[in-house]
């Protein structure tokens, strides 16, 4: 870490929480994915789930995402940790409510601030084929991958599997019944590492558990690659509405609220331009120095 303390703000979405530095002077990260898992350390450091960088613009954008996990791995976005970055430099250069275009490792992302203190987030498209996710399980629906089983300490799960720029394993039902939030939560923490690092999922995935309110309303648990459990994901929901439409357990004609744990998010999949829209909070916790 440079010799000058390291300014910071500390953002959450729905309880993700991140450290937001404005990086834009610089091409690099001002740290390094070592030191950033230290700082996300909640005893002996900052605290949070990842560091997220605004660094300089690439092309026709406002600026760059980067992001460490707090076990100091890269993933290519972060769908809470793009309205956090957002607000973050809306806040740093006081300018009122306005969309940008961020550079990401999953592409372009658009995120808009709104009057009301929410952030919409124009997702871009899902992506469906297997191979691309990436996975290895076999293609059910063309070449999209949907309820097919995977047996995990002896249970078979039904796993629908889609990329937001980062891969996703999302699973509505277990030996061929729903999921049961409540039911996970006692061997969430044993379960999860074992779908993250399972060998159909080359890349490593992002799990989300989904229990189905109505057509419009469900709600998950996630365990995020780089992260463990997280009281919400913002890209695991946007794959989850799209895994339950392909599954036929959400309408896709209406936005469907998801529950996380650590609150609620509103997620649309148009089909007027394939495009999916995620809106939701993005809140300042504090901001400081960090020394090194």
């Amino acid at each position: 870490m440079a010799a000058a303390p390291l300014k910071f703000s500390k953002y959450h979405g729905l309880g993700n929480d991140f450290i937001l530095v404005d990086n834009r002077h610089s091409k690099d990260p001002v740290v390094t994915p070592e030191q950033a898992a230290k700082i996300c350390d909640r005893n002996f450091g900052v605290g949070g789930d990842g560091v997220i960088f605004a660094l300089p613009p690439v092309g026709d954008t406002d600026f760059t995402m980067r992001i460490y996990n707090s076990d100091g791995s890269e993933p290519e976005m972060c769908g809470n940790g793009i309205r956090c970055l957002a607000k973050f430099v809306a806040d740093v250069d006081k300018s009122a409510p306005r969309k940008y275009k961020i550079h990401t490792l999953a592409g372009l992302i658009q995120p808009e601030l709104l009057a009301d203190g929410q952030v919409r987030v124009d997702m871009g498209e899902p992506i469906l084929e297997g191979p691309k996710v990436p996975t290895t399980l076999a293609p059910t629906q063309g070449s999209t991958v949907v309820k097919q089983d995977l047996v995990v300490d002896g249970r078979t799960y039904q796993v629908t599997c889609i990329s937001m720029g980062n891969p996703h394993a999302v699973i509505y039902s277990c030996d061929g019944k729903p999921i049961k939030i409540d039911e996970l939560r006692k061997d969430f923490a044993t379960l999860g590492p074992k779908f993250e690092r399972n060998a159909v999922f080359p890349a490593r995935t992002n799990t989300e558990f989904v229990e189905v309110v109505d057509r419009s309303h469900v709600r998950m648990v996630v365990w995020e690659r780089g992260a463990g459990a997280t009281l919400a994901c913002g890209t695991g929901a946007c794959a989850l509405v799209v895994a339950g439409i392909l599954e036929g357990h959400v309408d896709r004609s209406k936005t469907c609220r998801v529950d996380l744990p650590g609150g609620p998010l509103q997620i649309e999949w148009r089909e007027s331009d394939n495009h999916i829209y995620m809106t939701g909070p993005a809140e300042l916790v504090f901001s400081g120095s960090l020394h090194a």
